[in-house]
Parts: structure tokens; sequence; C-alpha cells
């Protein structure tokens, strides 16, 4: 019993497992509809098996619904075809075709109608258990070819702008279910380009250069009557010259992968080869005047007619433009409004009153109302017409494309009137002999005729460089000018100029024009030219110009001598003695320069190889200036100032003997080109010099310094006495103050020194920052006598110390502080010892006690333990027996 459920559980595994991996043969989905004489495939594949992978595929058919099968190839057997089958089999309009290991494809090059039937694909069974299905068939059916594809004959040009009509006639006849779709194609020489496919089942799909086109509605399919189709292109351009093609093709739908569309057969036939002619070729653009007389008088109107011709007139859009010369005066859009530029003023004045309408197609009138002189002139119509790329049932489209632009031949219009006449004379009345001197130039209008009441006159300056002038050719620049209504209009380069009032356009008198420049530069020298222009008004009221005259060239030039400049120094008040006030003048002589700024440095020095120094300065703009040199407490004694055209004057009250030494003028000359410029230098000099020398009868002074001990000990307190005394005429103690400062030199007889104190003459004290740890105080023992403390005093304080004095005395004469001359003392040499004895007696005395009563402790305790712990009260004899008594010892 457990044997039976054995086996039957094995068998029913085997038949799981058998399930599981049935063999499947799988071919297209049929009905297979397909025409006489075209390519046929049916494919094969085969699934779920076992065995090698690549498997074998042997295909039968069956001509009706006998059971009677025709072996058609195998991929496997070479002899394996029917004898009436072999032939087409070796000539390969039969074949198979192997696509993977497991699926394969039968190929038959021009079917037949004889090989409609069923088709059988076999797979030769590999597998260990016989599962599945190893054979599928097909039912192909071959129809005839019906299909007849009859294009409609197109015309060899056609005008750009127009339609051009694509017409086909696309039938078949239906016996079994198809389907028809016609496809309209564009060949040029290099490309073929798909313009619209209609079908197979009522959807269009269209190429992509013209899906935008189809779109807008510049292309139109209008489906007919038995089986005509009509494609409709408008507003064609010359990019669609080339051959149109009909293609017609049947179809049939398989149900494989959801349904899908196959193509059994197509038809391609040419419609024609198309030339589009482009509007240019076609458009003409005529100009004629309609007025009664080629010469109008002033305020006539002015009447002209443009026509315009083309083969496609109907089919464009014109934008017609009328120009007087080259400029717009107005403009029909393509849309019909009118755009007018007469009514912008321009130089000339306004033109007259300019309409524009269309009497016709293609006819356009330009009128001009109230013509003046201006108005004459060449005229001609311009013409751009357009095409819509898009077509009519878009409504126009909105995409629009020039076709093409044409011009007329001009028409020459006269206007008749007597123009003033005048004559000119351009005469300089301010000519410059040099650099920076100003030039005026005069333009006389005179014997003036048939000037129109209420007529005004106008100028134009204009400058042209000398021949050859920095090498180069020459150049003409527009100054600038005033119109009829006095209007200045400055030209580019000089309206700079013009604004800061450096160069000056004047009417001084109705027919007197001037040109004036302020300080002329060497940029200027040239040929002036005046162009004197008539201004009358014309019908609208407006200032027009009429008529103008140029003068003759009058030529500005000078020497380019180089500027030199000289300088004078006297002197006016002298100090002869101290107090008093000294005054120089330096007088200033100009050449080759015109107008000029000066800026004075005031130098002095003590003697003619000392250094000099800057006492005051004054800039061209009148700026004062005191120098580094100059004592901020004195400079209210100081004054320079411009007494002159070219003359300055330096006064200095209270002179002091410090003051002493020789004083001069440093003077550059400066030019501006106009004014708001910044100053620029043109040459400089000095003056002779001054000298202020005078003897004070003061007192004499001289100085000394001392010190009680110069060898001090680190930490103590050094102090030095500078004594100065006066000798002669005495001042009393009131009357008197020294200036005293202390300087330091770590080495002796060294070049640099530092300040270590000061004290001025109203007793205020400074010390200086030193690196020293010790301090430093400053006391005044009497009017003559100052000490400098020094505490705590360190090594880094070692070495020389001398003082400087300046002395201040107040002076009997002139009742005023005089300084007199600077006294350096004698240097003393400061030496910081370093006491060794000093420094080591209390560390002696501290360690000859330490050692004695250590000693004295150490004897002291060896006598107690001598007494008290060693000590035998029995005495024990010694043997006589001395070495056994030392043993024992």
């Amino acid at each position: 019993m457990k044997m039976d459920n054995f086996h039957l559980t094995v068998v029913f595994g085997i038949l799981m497992w058998g399930c599981c991996s049935a063999r499947v043969v799988k071919v297209s989905p049929g009905p297979l509809i397909r025409v006489e004489g075209q390519p046929v495939s049916i494919r094969c594949d085969v699934y779920e098996y076992s065995g090698p992978r690549e498997q074998d595929f042997e295909w039968m058919m069956s001509r009706d619904t006998s059971a009677v099968r025709l072996k058609i190839i195998s991929t496997f057997d070479n002899s394996y075809s029917h004898p009436s089958l072999s032939k087409r089999v070796a000539s390969g309009d039969i074949s198979v075709a192997r696509l993977e290991d497991n699926k394969v494809e039968l190929k038959i090059a021009e079917v037949k109608s004889l090989d409609a039937g069923l088709y059988w694909c076999q797979t030769p069974s590999t597998d260990s258990v016989i599962s599945g299905n190893y054979e599928a068939q097909v039912q192909l059916i071959v129809i005839p070819n019906t299909l007849s594809v009859s294009p409609q004959t197109l015309p060899q040009e056609v005008p750009e702008g127009s339609d051009i009509t694509l017409s086909c006639n696309v039938t078949r006849v239906l016996t079994h279910p198809t389907y028809l779709s016609v496809t309209w194609l564009l060949k040029t020489a290099t490309t073929s380009e798909e313009i619209l496919t209609f079908g197979p089942q009522g959807g269009v799909t269209t190429g992509a250069k013209f899906a935008r086109r189809y779109a807008d509605g510049g292309i139109r399919l209008v489906p007919g009557k038995n089986g005509v189709f009509e494609l409709v292109i408008s507003r064609v351009m010359t990019s669609n010259d080339g051959t149109y093609e009909c293609n017609g093709t049947e179809w049939t739908h398989e149900n494989e992968n959801g349904g899908k569309w196959i193509k059994i057969v197509e038809s391609t036939k040419e419609m024609g080869t198309v030339k589009v002619i482009p509007t240019g070729q076609s458009l003409s653009v005529k100009t004629t005047s309609s007025s009664p007389s080629p010469l109008l008088s002033p305020g006539d109107t002015l009447t002209l007619l443009c026509s315009v011709g083309a083969s496609n007139l109907q089919a464009l859009a014109l934008e017609v433009t009328w120009l007087a010369g080259d400029r717009d005066i107005i403009t029909m859009e393509r849309s019909g409004v009118v755009i007018s530029n007469t009514s912008s003023s321009t130089v000339q004045g306004k033109r007259g009153e300019a309409s524009l309408e269309r009497t016709g197609a293609g006819e356009y009138r330009l009128s001009v109302r109230g013509v003046g002189e201006e108005d004459g002139g060449e005229y001609t119509c311009r013409v751009r017409a357009f095409i819509d790329k898009g077509g009519k049932s878009a409504g126009g489209g909105g995409r629009w494309h020039m076709a093409a632009e044409k011009k007329s031949s001009a028409v020459t219009v006269k206007v008749s009137q007597i123009k003033p006449n005048f004559t000119l004379t351009l005469e300089p009345t301010l000519n410059p002999l040099m650099t920076a001197e100003p030039t005026e130039l005069a333009c006389l209008v005179s014997n003036i005729a048939h000037l129109p009441l209420g007529g005004r006159l106008g100028v134009t300056w204009e400058y042209t460089t000398l021949p050859g002038a920095g090498g180069g050719p020459q150049t003409s620049h527009h100054i600038g000018s005033l119109d009829g209504n006095g209007n200045l209009l400055p030209g580019s380069t000089y309206s700079d100029r013009l604004k800061s009032g450096a160069l000056s356009l004047t009417r001084v008198q109705p027919n007197t024009f001037k040109l004036r420049i302020l300080r002329t530069q060497e940029i200027d020298m040239g040929q002036y030219s005046c162009t004197v222009s008539a201004w009358s008004a014309s019908s609208h009221g407006d200032l027009v110009k009429t008529t103008e005259y140029k003068s003759s060239a009058v030529t500005v030039r000078w020497d380019t001598k180089r500027p030199t400049l000289n300088v004078m120094a006297k002197r006016i008040r002298e100090a002869s003695v101290g107090g008093a006030t000294f005054e120089m003048s330096c007088i200033v002589s100009l050449e080759n320069l015109g107008e000029a700024g000066y800026s004075v440095l005031i130098q002095s020095q003590e003697s003619l190889e000392s250094n000099v120094r800057t006492i005051m300065t004054l800039s061209p703009d009148n700026v004062l200036q005191h120098g580094g040199a100059t004592d901020p407490n004195r400079r209210d004694s100081l004054v320079l100032a411009k007494s002159g055209p070219a003359e300055f004057r330096f006064r200095l009250a209270g002179v002091q003997l410090s003051d002493r030494g020789f004083y001069w003028c440093d003077i550059t000359a400066w030019t501006k080109q106009q004014p708001g410029q910044t100053w620029t230098r043109a040459t400089s000099a000095e003056s002779n010099k001054v000298r202020i020398d005078f003897q004070e009868n003061g007192p004499s002074f001289s100085i000394a310094i001392h010190s009680d001990d110069t060898s001090v000990y680190p930490s103590t307190t050094a102090k030095m006495e500078c004594s100065l005394s006066v000798s002669g005429s005495s001042p009393k103690t009131d009357d008197l103050a020294y200036e005293v400062r202390w300087f330091f030199t770590r080495l002796r007889g060294g070049q640099t020194t530092n300040q270590v104190a000061s004290v001025d003459r109203f007793g205020v004290v400074k010390a200086e920052a030193r690196n020293s740890s010790s301090e430093i105080s400053v006391e005044r023992r009497d009017t003559h006598s100052y000490l400098l403390n020094i505490f705590g005093t360190q090594d880094s304080d070692s070495g020389e110390y001398f003082c400087v004095a300046t002395p201040w005395y107040l002076s009997a004469s002139t009742g005023a502080w005089t300084q007199a001359g600077e006294l350096t003392s004698s240097r003393v040499f400061l030496t910081v010892q370093f006491a060794v004895w000093d420094s080591l007696q209390l560390p002696l005395l501290y360690g000859a006690s330490a050692s004695l009563g250590v000693g004295l402790f150490s004897l002291v305790l060896g006598l107690i333990c001598a007494q008290c712990c060693c000590r035998n009260t029995a005495h024990t004899p010694r043997s006589r027996n001395k070495l056994m008594d030392l043993e024992m010892d």
C-alpha cells in the first residue's frame, strides 16, 4: 500500500513537470491578406522546450481544405521540399531565414495566387517528455493587385503667392477588408520630402517641414468622391519648386501585438515638375506726375501716381513708400495704415503736408499741399510685396514673407523761388601773437538782397587744420551754429568749450556774427570759415533755410616760441635790528605766453651751503599755505600777497637772529585751456636772493655740565647739572628764559643720540620714553641751573650725557622776545658700577656663621654622647698578653 502511494506521487510529479514545461509553437495570427506579386514573410517561434538551444523547423502548406500537405522547406533537410516547390526553393523565391535559435521566418519573394492556403510550421521533438504543441498553422489569402494611382498633371510654372491643387485618384477592387492611403511628396535635386499622408483609416500626418504650414491652413486636404483626393497648397513660395509625386498604398490590419497596419502594396506616380516664378520677376513699379506743369510755385499742390503691376497681384499685400531723395516722406503699410514723416523738423525746415491714398488695384496717389522750395527734388515710389505664409482658412495666418522690393524711376520736381543773396567778409578783430591770448573773428554780411519780410540770418562756423599739421591730412570740424531763431547748436568737438564760456558764438548785430576764443591754444591754430544761411517763413509759418554762402578761410597762427619767465626780487624794507620788519617784492616778467596764473614759493637758507627751507606758498588760485620750516607761533608775522598783475610781496615782522639768511621767490607760470579745467604748468624760474643780516648787541651765553659723582652703583640716584651763564648786557631775570634738552648716547663719542628729557622756556617738562626701568626728573634750581635726576640707576643708564640750551631774552631795543643761538655742553660719561665686595659681604658672613654654629653643635653633641652613652664604670685590667688584648679590643 505504501509503495502504491509512492508510485502515484512520482507519476503526479512527472505529469506536473511536464505541464509546466510544455512546448509551444507559435506563428503569425491569421488570416494573412497579401497582394499577388508582393513579398510575404511568415514568422514561427518555439518556446518552453528542452534539448539543444537551436531548434529546427519544417514548413508545409495545403492549397485546399483537404488534408494533403505539401512540404515546403526545412532548416535541416535540403531535400525536404515537394517536387512542385523545389525549383522555387532552389531559386530563392521561397526561403527560410533564422532570426534566433528558436525563431525563423518563411519568405516568399513574389507571392502567387496558387500560394494561397494553410501553412504549417512544425518543430521536431527534442523533449524528454512529449508535451504541448509541435506545430501551428496560419491561413494566407492572396488577392490580385488592383491598386490604381492616377494623378492629375500639374502646370509647369506657377506665380509666387498663388495656389496649386495636387489631385490624385487612388482606387482598388475591394474583395477582402483592405484599406487605402494617399501620400503627396515633393522631390528636389537632393531630397524627397513628405508633404502629407491621408489614411489608411482617416488619419492625417504631415512632413516635418510642412507641419507648421498645415497647422496654419496653408495646406488643405480635400477628399473627393470615387477615390479622388486633392491637396491644396496656398500661397506657394520659391521654396516650393520641385517635382511632385502621388503615392497610393493598400493596407491590411492584423491583430498581432494588439493590432498593427501592414503595407501590402503601393504605387507612386509623378505629377509633374513645378517652377514657382518669383514675384520680383513680374513686379513692376512706375511713377507718373499728374500735375499740370513740371515746374511748381510755392504753395502749389504736387500730385504723383505710383502704378504697381504683378502677375499675382491679387495674392500680394503691398507696402508703398514715397521718397524724396533718400528720405521717406509717407508710407502706406500693407494693412492700409498711412504713416507720414513730413511733420518731423529737419535742418532745412518742414516739408509740405503729404497724403497718400489708394485709388485702385495697384494704384497709389501722393499729394503734397503747400509745397516750398525744400519740396523740390527727385521723387521715387518704393514697393514691398508681402505674401502670407498662412492659408486662407487661417484668416491670413499673420506670418508674412517679403517676396520682393522694387523702386520706380525718379521723377524730378522743381519749385521755383527767388533766393536771397548777399556778400560775406570774414576778418580777424583780435589776432593772437602767442599762446593763451584771445582770438576774435567777425563774419560780416553785406549787400543783402531778396530776403523776404520776416527772414533771418544764421551762421555756421568751421575749423580746418593747417596743411601738414601733425603729419596727417587736413581735417575739418564743425564748431557750432546759430539757426534762424538764434538757437546755439554746438559741434560735438567744441561742445564743452562752448558750455564753459572758453569759446563763444554771438550775433552782435543782425548782419554781424563773432567767434571768440578766450585763451587760444596751439591746437586752435588753423583755418576758420563762416557759412551764413538765409531763413524764410514757410507756408506753415516755420522758418526754413532757403540759401547759404560760405566765406573764404582766415588763417590763425603765430610763432610758437617757448615761454620764458624772469623773476626779480628787491628789498622794500630792510631789517637792520632785531624785531624790525623785513619786506621783499618779486616782480615777474613773462614772454611768449599770454594770460597766465602764478604760484609762488618763498624760500630761504641760512647760508649758501645750507639746506633750503620753504617759508610760504601761494597757489594760482590764491590759496596761501605755510611751509614746514615756519614756527606755528610766528605765522601771524608772515604775509605773502599779490600786489599787482605780476608782482608779489613777502613781509616778515619782528625778525630774530634765527631769521638771518637769504630769501628769494620761486615762481611758476600756469595756464588754463578753458575755465573749470585744471592748471597746466608752462614754465618756472627763481629770483635773485635777498639777505637779512643784522647784528644784535645782546647778551652772550655759555653752557656747562657737571656731575658730583660720575660713577654710581645700581639702584642709586645720579645727578647731572646743566649750568648757563650770561655776560655782556645781561637782561633782567624776568626777561630771560631757557629751553634745555638732555641727550644720551651709549658709547663714548657715539653719533647715535637719544633725547632723554626737555623743559621749554615756559617750564613745561617732558620725559621721553626709555627702555630702562629707572625714572627721570628735571629740576630747575634757579634761573641758570637745571638738574637732571636719574632714580634707581641701571646698567643700561651707563653712557655719555650732554645738554643743549636755547636762550630767549626780551630785547630792550625791539621789545620782543629774541631767540639766541643754540648752545651745546661738553659730555659727561656716567658709569653704573657692579660692587663685587659689597655684593659678597653678606653671603660670606652668613656662610661663616653657619659653619661655626654647625661645628660647635657637633662638638657639644660628641661630648654628650661620650659622657652619657659610652661610659664603663667596671674597669677590667689589661692582660699582659698584648696580642690577645688587641684582638679583644
